[in-house]
């Protein structure tokens, strides 16, 4: 069963205790260094300098990546008036959170938080801050399995499918390799979403500087973590049904920048992002 942790005013639940395997690179605390987090081993850290070695923009693309997710969110509840995200792909919690950006909009937005690493279930608590108003959860699952999310009754206390929910999907879907249908698990939760929903993704991509980021795949590949690169069609596939928002399918840093942002060379992400709207 999946573990579920939500946010209270009162006592919490204890964490389970996890097996972290720190002497196994894994791609959340591997993230986490490469944006100047501290919740990593030496590992992950060899594994991030192998992956920097082979192409020494991806702490930028990463750092740019995380940028776009906190603005997605903020437009959707600013200009869109979204008050419920369920956020899929979680990581390890570095503020600003989901919630936190919601919230800042409208102290009443509720967020669903899912990830099935177990780091990221020990930190979990660093999600659970939410406004007094508002609400938010943790479940521990897997995206390959959409019924055990969609699902869940933790999550469906917070989150109410028959009104329109951001699905945020940053930096996850490149986890998944082609033979697992990762457009098809997309749709599904898609499918369980009210009309007005959203779809906010990002994928991996080497349309940019494919010798840089074909080694960073193959780092990750070579260290047990299976990472697919795809190019601009097939990210554009995710939104097959949904009507992409301005700019359609684009570079991270491209998508709605913020008026003084830092400039950023397209040669330095790998990151495609799009925004999509449910009818």
């Amino acid at each position: 069963m999946a573990n579920e942790i939500r946010a209270e005013h009162g006592p919490r639940e204890d964490y389970p205790s996890v097996d972290l395997r720190m002497d196994v690179p894994h791609s959340a605390r591997v993230y986490d260094y490469l944006i100047g987090g501290k919740t990593n081993f030496e590992a992950d850290r060899v594994a991030a300098h192998a992956s920097v070695r082979a192409w020494p923009a991806l702490p930028t693309s990463m750092r740019t990546t995380r940028d776009f997710m906190q603005r997605s969110v903020r437009r959707l509840a600013e200009q869109y008036g979204v008050r419920q995200f369920l956020d899929i792909g979680t990581g390890i919690p570095t503020s600003p959170n989901v919630h936190e950006v919601a919230q800042a909009v409208d102290p009443e937005a509720r967020v669903a938080y899912v990830d099935n690493d177990p780091i990221v279930l020990t930190h979990a608590r660093a999600l659970m801050d939410s406004t007094p108003e508002g609400r938010t959860c943790y479940v521990e699952a897997d995206f390959r399995d959409p019924e055990s999310i969609i699902g869940n009754p933790r999550l469906r206390e917070v989150l109410d499918f028959s009104q329109p929910v951001a699905l945020s999907l940053i930096a996850i879907v490149h986890f998944v390799l082609d033979e697992d249908d990762p457009q098809g698990i997309v749709r599904r939760f898609m499918d369980a979403l009210a009309p007005g929903s959203f779809l906010a993704l990002t994928v991996f991509t080497g349309d940019t500087d494919p010798v840089g980021v074909g080694g960073v795949g193959r780092e990750y590949n070579a260290r047990g973590i299976p990472l697919q690169i795809r190019d601009k069609a097939e990210t554009e596939a995710f939104f097959d049904g949904y009507e992409l928002l301005d700019p359609g399918v684009t570079l991270v840093h491209r998508w709605r920048p913020d008026a003084g942002a830092a400039p950023v060379r397209d040669q330095d992400i790998a990151m495609y992002a799009g925004v999509a709207i449910k009818r």
